[in-house]
């Protein structure tokens, strides 16, 4: 029996895939659980027209990225925290700190997709890297003052 994939299933088939399975195998278990459906010709057109669909939303949300990702690298975080005279913090500044400023500037990026390994310690001025959706990245520049 013919079956076009609709999910991942192991040792069988990724996403989209048109498998030869056991009759068995694919009327009860595959077909009632929503991982397959039978390989009829307008199940196939049909496929064929989401895959499209999802192609157009790919390339849609990679070019929202990519605006994103230039508009980012154009904007400056400036945090202004107390500093002793080594210029050591007596705070830090976090990824949360850069998303909420971020936020006032009218940019919404999660806290999660700001990349930075240690919250910034001492003032200077510091590259942050920011993941953002549909494999794209940017770079943002933070810098830090003493009061």
């Amino acid at each position: 029996m013919k079956v076009i994939l609709m999910r991942d299933v192991d040792h069988v088939g990724d996403v989209g895939d048109v498998v030869d399975v056991a009759d068995g195998y694919g009327r009860n278990f595959l077909i009632p659980q929503g991982l397959a459906v039978a390989a009829t010709a307008k199940n196939k057109r049909q496929l064929e027209h989401e895959q499209r669909l999802r192609e157009h939303r790919i390339l849609r949300a990679r070019k929202d990225a990519q605006v994103l990702a230039e508009q980012l690298q154009t904007v400056a975080c400036r945090f202004v925290r107390k500093a002793g005279e080594e210029g050591k913090l007596f705070g830090s500044v976090t990824s949360m700190d850069i998303a909420e400023a971020l936020r006032d500037a009218g940019y919404s990026v999660d806290r999660r997709s700001i990349q930075l390994d240690q919250p910034i310690k001492n003032t200077g001025e510091f590259t942050v890297p920011v993941r953002l959706p549909a494999e794209t990245s940017a770079v943002l520049t933070v810098t830090v003052t003493a009061e």
